[in-house]
C-alpha cells in the first residue's frame, strides 16, 4: 500500500492510505463525497464499499473516532466513520462528536446516515425492528454538543432535530428491503455507559418516549449547526429493563441482536445511497444562516480559524 501524506483539504491536513486499485479509481476519486455514514455498535465497517481509501482527518476539534473510509457504494462516493472506533474503543461519553461531524463536513459531506443500537420502551417495538426517530430528549451531562463557544455565540432552531426528507428515504429503503421499520418517535438520549435503572426506564415509558440510546442526540445537534442533513436507523436490541420478561439488559443479548440486524441495516443503507439525490429540498443546508449573534467585528481570530470549516461563509 502507498501512504499519501500532506494532502490538503480545505486548509487542514489529511493523511490518506490508498487501497488496491479497482476499476477507474482515479475517475471515482474525483467524484464528490456528499454522503456520510456513521456506524454504531456492531457496525464497524461497511459491506459493499469498493475503491476504498482511508483518510486521517485533522480537525480544529481534535481527531475523529477513527480513520474515515471513503469509497464507492451503489455507484456513489460515500464516507464511513465508526462512531466508537474500530474495536469499540470509545464509550458514548468519550466520543469526540465535534471532531466526527467536523471531519465529515471537511470532506464535503452534506447528508449523514446514522446507525445506532437502542432499547425499546414500547411493547410493540420488539428487538430486531428499526425505529427512525423524529424527536430527541436530552438526558446527557457535560458533553461538548455545540460548535458555538469561545468567542462565538449562536442559537439554532432544533424543533425538528432530524431531516424529514432524509428520514423518509430511510423508511422507504426499509420497506424496499423488507426490513420492519417504524417512522417517527422519540429517542431519549441518556449519558451512559451504564444501562437504565428500573425507575428511569419506567419514567421514560410514562413520558411516552419510544426508545433509549446514548449517542444520536449529540450528533444531531452538531450536524444541524454544521448544516448537514441527519437521520438515523435506530436498531432495537432489547426492551431496556422495564419488560417483565426482559428484566436485565446484558451485552451478550445486545450483541446477539446486533449481529442479526447488521445485514439488514447494510442492505437498507445501500438502498438509501442508491436512490439519494444531490438536491436537498430542505432547510438543513442553511440552518446556521441567522444563528450567530456575536458581532462579527468582535470575533477573535482564533475563533475564526477554529470555526472556518463549520461557519466560514458566515464569519
Amino acid at each position: 500500500m502507498i501512504v499519501v501524506a500532506g494532502l490538503i483539504k480545505r486548509g487542514h491536513l489529511i493523511r490518506g492510505t490508498k487501497m488496491p486499485k479497482s476499476k477507474s479509481p482515479a475517475r471515482r476519486r474525483k467524484e464528490p463525497v456528499k454522503v456520510g455514514i456513521i456506524g454504531g455498535s456492531g457496525l464497524y465497517q461497511m459491506a459493499g464499499l469498493v475503491d476504498r481509501q482511508e483518510l486521517r482527518v485533522k480537525t480544529p476539534f481534535g481527531n475523529p473516532s477513527d480513520a474515515i473510509v471513503v469509497g464507492t457504494l451503489e455507484g456513489k462516493r460515500v464516507a464511513f466513520l465508526a462512531r466508537h472506533g474500530r474495536g469499540h474503543l470509545f464509550s458514548p461519553s468519550e466520543i469526540n462528536y465535534r471532531a466526527n461531524i467536523c471531519a465529515l463536513k471537511m470532506l464535503g459531506v452534506e447528508q449523514i446516515i446514522s446507525v445506532s443500537a437502542v432499547g425499546s420502551l414500547r411493547e410493540d417495538l420488539p428487538p430486531k425492528d428499526f425505529l427512525i426517530p423524529s424527536q430527541f430528549f436530552d438526558r446527557t451531562r457535560g458533553r461538548k454538543a455545540t460548535f458555538f463557544d469561545r468567542g462565538v455565540v449562536g442559537h439554532i432552531a432544533f424543533d425538528k432535530p432530524t431531516c424529514p426528507r432524509l428520514s423518509k428515504r430511510l423508511a422507504d429503503a426499509c420497506g424496499h428491503c423488507g426490513v420492519q421499520a417504524h417512522q417517527g418517535g422519540t429517542y431519549v438520549c441518556m449519558e451512559g455507559p451504564a444501562f437504565s435503572t428500573l425507575a428511569e426506564s419506567h419514567t421514560y415509558r410514562q413520558l411516552r418516549f419510544d426508545v433509549v440510546g446514548m449517542t444520536n442526540l449529540t450528533e444531531a445537534k452538531l450536524a444541524r449547526e454544521a448544516e448537514l442533513c441527519y437521520a438515523s436507523f435506530a436498531m432495537i436490541t432489547d426492551y431496556d429493563c422495564w419488560h417483565p420478561q426482559h428484566e436485565s439488559v446484558t451485552v451478550e443479548m445486545i450483541i446477539g441482536y446486533l449481529h442479526e440486524n447488521t445485514e439488514n441495516v447494510q442492505r437498507a443503507i445501500g438502498e438509501v445511497v442508491r436512490t439519494l439525490g444531490d438536491d436537498r429540498q430542505c432547510p438543513c443546508g442553511s440552518a446556521a444562516a441567522h444563528a450567530i449573534l456575536t458581532d462579527r467585528k468582535r470575533i477573535p481570530a482564533a475563533a475564526r480559524k477554529r470555526l472556518a470549516p463549520i461557519f466560514g461563509k458566515y464569519i
